[in-house]
């Protein structure tokens, strides 16, 4: 369903693209574990590749309403795109709000065509949750900078022809030490890329580790030295709520397929609808889903405002990556042996959305910082 305030054209122009394009193939793409970027040509023509960008940095200028919009609808049809697209949008966001203008005006309209991939390199094996706690380190080489260090899982990165690259520039000074630069591997070298790793879930959303030991021009540094964790934090916002788009489109995809089946389904002679047990699993999926769009529509109102939504994002995206997975397991279970077996998406939904509570920081990181954020 389109929300009061999205762009009804494109969101209707999304679920068609969605429903005829995307959703035949999220099966395959599961089973195979392969790319996402599959459809990524088609992709930047329906503008998806770009939906975060402001039209002069060649975006198609939609409001935070259009884009939470199409996320959801992209991650229904499939959760392996959606997990694609909003790690490009993550590297694409972090040059958008850290990066000179030179910078956005090199990086982005390429990224929004999709003649770019973008991949968000900041976690480590030992330094997930907490960024400040990264080893990766750059340091002054001539006119440029070394970069050092080792990520891991992160999207896009076999296939991006940009990497942003958070490093620590200042050991000493923790979060504060922390710079962003975007790295080319097919120009810098000294990068690489593992095997992409085996997953639960969104298969297709390839995630990779990355080794580091390269030497990249002065001018890749986003924004000046030590800033990298404000960018990162602010990108992360943005990030986050998509994640809670995510998490409600697939969830929403679960609930109508439950729906559909619970008035088909017959026994003894009477559709599985009529039983007040199945009844009640429905409403109560459907009221989970309606409170993760109220958290939502908080966070998505000021970040259209241009406001600081950090405490709105992280409960957006910890109510709806938790309630994704009660709506998907409820789903699956009025399927019965059904929705257990490969032929139905809803063992696929289950599995893909368990990520969720993870990515962009743990269910347990956005309690900690709901809480910090209440008590001061």
């Amino acid at each position: 369903m389109s929300r009061p305030h999205a762009d009804a054209e494109v969101v209707a122009g999304m679920d068609t693209f969605c429903r005829e394009v995307l959703a035949p193939h999220a099966a395959g793409i599961d089973e195979r574990g392969q790319s996402a970027t599959l459809h990524r040509r088609q992709l930047a023509e329906m503008g998806l590749m770009g939906l975060n960008l402001p039209t002069e940095l060649g975006g198609p200028g939609v409001d935070a309403w259009t884009l939470f919009e199409c996320v959801a609808l992209v991650a229904a049809a499939c959760g392996s795109t959606a997990s694609m697209v909003t790690a490009h949008y993550l590297a694409t966001d972090s040059i958008l709000h850290g990066g000179s203008s030179e910078q956005k005006a090199r990086w982005l309209p390429p990224a929004a065509t999709g003649e770019h991939l973008g991949a968000f390199a900041l976690t480590e094996p030992g330094a997930g949750s907490n960024p400040a706690d990264m080893t990766t380190m750059a340091v002054r080489d001539g006119d440029g900078w070394r970069i050092k260090g080792t990520k891991h899982f992160i999207s896009n990165a076999g296939e991006a022809d940009f990497l942003v690259v958070y490093a620590k520039t200042d050991r000493a000074a923790g979060a504060r030490g922390i710079s962003a630069f975007v790295v080319e591997p097919a120009v810098c070298g000294g990068i690489t890329i593992g095997k992409p790793e085996r997953t639960m879930g969104v298969r297709g959303g390839h995630v990779f580790e990355v080794v580091l030991d390269c030497i990249v021009p002065g001018d890749s540094i986003l924004g000046r030295e030590g800033s990298g964790f404000r960018t990162a934090l602010k990108t992360l916002d943005g990030g986050r709520l998509d994640i809670a788009a995510c998490a409600i489109g697939i969830a929403e995809a679960a609930l109508a397929a439950a729906t559909a089946w619970a008035k088909e389904r017959e026994i003894g002679g009477h559709p599985i609808a009529d039983f007040q047990g199945l009844q009640w699993m429905i409403a109560d999926m459907a009221v989970d889903i309606a409170a993760a769009r109220g958290l939502a529509d908080a966070a998505t109102a000021k970040r259209q405002a241009g406001e600081r939504f950090s405490l709105e994002a992280s409960m957006a995206k910890l109510y709806a990556s938790e309630m994704a997975t009660r709506v998907t397991d409820a789903a699956l279970q009025i399927h019965g042996g059904y929705g257990y077996t490969s032929d139905l998406p809803l063992e696929r939904y289950a599995r893909d959305v368990r990520i969720f509570r993870i990515f962009e920081g743990s269910s347990e990181v956005q309690r900690n910082i709901i809480a910090r954020t209440l008590l001061g």
